[in-house]
């Protein structure tokens, strides 16, 4: 990939993927959206990434609307609190969790043998949230009341040739959740990628949009891990076959999560 200045202050990339490089003919930095909210890290000139998409300019403003401002903030806030196993709501958070994911079944406490079931390291699943933090729990909440059909299928391990020795539901799900973390890198002072940009318009089109692709790696990994008839050791190199994928799709033609080929995989 090649970056070239163009007229308008903004940047044309030449890929290899299906979008066509093209002169950018926008507003420079001088227009009043293309200023507010700069990041200190971004030349005055880089007002955003442009690409010729199906006959028309799709812009990935390196300069955030006040919508897509507000939600990343929203979604880096939630990246850094931790889970805290004396706090009401994060214990009411797993009790909610174990109740979506054998409903009817009673829990016998939140340190307890049966959370082995679900796929936790120990008796006490708070040990394993010290990686991803509680929106690792959220995630797994959220997929089990928004797709539940998918989510009922993932945790009792149905359909193809499953091997002798599985990768653990619950534990496999806080790693995706931080796999995800890491791809995106929110937090980072390098200039942005396409696919950190492609994102945030997701984010913009959709609040949960960090949870929907939560839900859509899971599902994912499964399906390699199925395809590659992987075992427990091989789970990191599933995952890392993951995230490429999601990087391949997050830098296509797409705008929404919807859009995404791996959201079908979701039922």
């Amino acid at each position: 990939m090649s970056i070239e200045r163009t007229q308008g202050g903004c940047v044309a990339m030449r890929t290899f993927s299906s979008f066509s490089p093209t002169k950018c003919t926008h507003g420079s930095a001088s227009s009043e959206d293309a200023i507010n909210d700069m990041p200190a890290w971004i030349g005055r000139g880089l007002t955003c990434i442009c690409f010729k998409r199906k006959g028309a300019y799709e812009r990935l403003c390196t300069n955030l609307t006040p919508l897509q401002e507000e939600r990343l903030q929203r979604l880096k806030h939630r990246m850094k609190v931790y889970f805290d196993g004396t706090r009401p709501d994060h214990q009411d958070a797993l009790r909610a969790l174990w109740s979506a994911t054998y409903p009817g079944k009673e829990l016998h406490g939140l340190i307890s043998e049966q959370w082995k079931e679900m796929g936790w390291q120990g008796r006490d699943p708070s040990t394993d949230f010290r990686g991803a933090g509680f929106i690792s729990l959220e995630n797994l909440l959220f997929f089990a009341k928004t797709f539940s059909t998918s989510f009922q299928h993932l945790v009792n391990k149905q359909g193809g040739k499953r091997a002798t020795w599985e990768y653990p539901f619950a534990v496999a799900g806080v790693n995706i959740t931080f796999m995800i973390m890491q791809m995106l890198d929110l937090d980072s002072s390098k200039p942005r990628t396409l696919v950190r940009d492609a994102f945030i318009q997701m984010l913009s089109e959709n609040e949960w949009a960090f949870d929907l692709l939560y839900c859509v790696a899971f599902v994912l990994m499964d399906k390699q891990w199925l395809e590659k008839n992987a075992t427990y050791m091989e789970f990191n190199d599933v995952l890392k076959s993951t995230r490429a994928q999601l990087e391949r799709e997050l830098s296509d033609e797409v705008l929404r999560i919807e859009d995404m080929p791996s959201y079908g995989l979701l039922c």
